[in-house]
């Protein structure tokens, strides 16, 4: 079986100030007492530069980038803007994104792209709507695993990319897809991944779940099967809570 470390991230999204930056200081020193876990956090492009300051060795990374290297795209950020800022990754294809920016899968295939073209690591989000999941497993697992293999860029490789499933009806709802409804999405991402990249690349690619992660439910969660670490939201705006997950992992 191959072994995957794993990786707990944090996403602030629309939250954080320089008065904030005591949080990701305590948060990267949590993760410094952790050396079998990958600890990241993705903040606001304004709060960067000026956490790769305190974050010491914990990468700090960006929540999206533009496709085109650069151009007429006033309020978008460049993959080369991030990494002046001292970004060594990003997330892309968030659903957040996909939903309010109305961003294709094959946009985020190209931002994936483009962003491992700079160097940086990539987390692509995939993951259904509550209509989908009413559906039932088979149309979710299908619906997700097509996300999926939309979203992947030609060079996709688990060495520069990760995988993060986020169930849309468990972003920020409370609530959390059961132990085995993750574990069964999981395998068929698997599966597809596999059988997209090969069995090499397929199994060696870290999956993250994320939806509403807490201290509560961490340890359930990040002990499913096929489970890779989180990608975590609210739960990761203070050293306190986040740091309840990354010793759950």
């Amino acid at each position: 079986m191959t072994e995957r470390r794993k990786l707990i991230a944090g996403n602030w999204k629309m939250n954080g100030l320089k008065a904030d930056l005591g949080e990701v200081s305590a948060i990267a020193q949590l993760a410094a007492g952790r050396a079998d876990v990958d600890v990241a956090l993705f903040l606001p492009a304004t709060l960067i530069a000026p956490a790769v300051e305190v974050a010491g060795t914990m990468p700090i990374g960006g929540q999206d980038c533009h496709q085109a290297e650069s151009g007429a795209f006033t309020g978008s950020v460049s993959a080369a803007m991030l990494v002046d800022a001292g970004a060594r990754g990003v997330i892309v294809g968030h659903s957040e994104r996909r939903a309010y920016q109305h961003e294709t899968s094959a946009a985020v295939a190209a931002k994936a792209a483009t962003a491992h073209g700079h160097g940086l690591s990539v987390v692509l989000c995939i993951g259904e709507t509550l209509e989908t999941r009413a559906e039932g497993d088979a149309a979710a697992h299908q619906w997700v695993s097509a996300q999926l293999l939309d979203s992947l860029p030609e060079s996709a490789a688990p060495a520069w990319l990760t995988i993060a499933y986020e169930p849309v009806w468990a972003i920020g709802t409370g609530k959390v897809a059961t132990s085995p409804q993750i574990a069964a999405m999981h395998a068929a991402l698997r599966a597809t991944l596999v059988q997209a990249l090969g069995a090499d690349k397929g199994e060696a690619m870290r999956i993250l779940y994320g939806g509403s992660v807490s201290g509560d439910n961490a340890a359930d969660v990040l002990h499913a099967e096929n489970v890779d670490g989180a990608l975590v939201g609210g739960a990761s705006l203070t050293a306190a809570k986040f740091g309840a997950i990354i010793a759950a992992a």
